[in-house]
């Protein structure tokens, strides 16, 4: 039986914890699929492109969940 493979180090970019409640509830299902998808498909490029595009979509929806800024944040 194989030894299993350490996991892909782009899965640290899927933590959430540190993020206001708002934003772990928008982060969290990007992570638990990240984490899924590492433990059912084999290494490889198509899994490393698969999460590199699950990160990228992440981080536009947790930008599109931030609040608005206002005129005064953005002097």
């Amino acid at each position: 039986m194989a030894a299993p493979s350490a996991p892909p180090p782009i899965l640290r970019y899927f933590e959430f914890t540190h993020l206001p409640e708002d934003l772990r509830r928008v982060s969290m299902p990007f992570s638990e699929l990240a984490h899924r998808l590492a433990v059912l498909l084999p290494p490889g490029p198509e899994l490393s492109v698969a999460l590199r595009k699950l990160l990228e979509s992440k981080d536009a929806a947790v930008r599109a969940a931030l609040p608005p800024r206002t005129e005064e944040a953005t002097r």
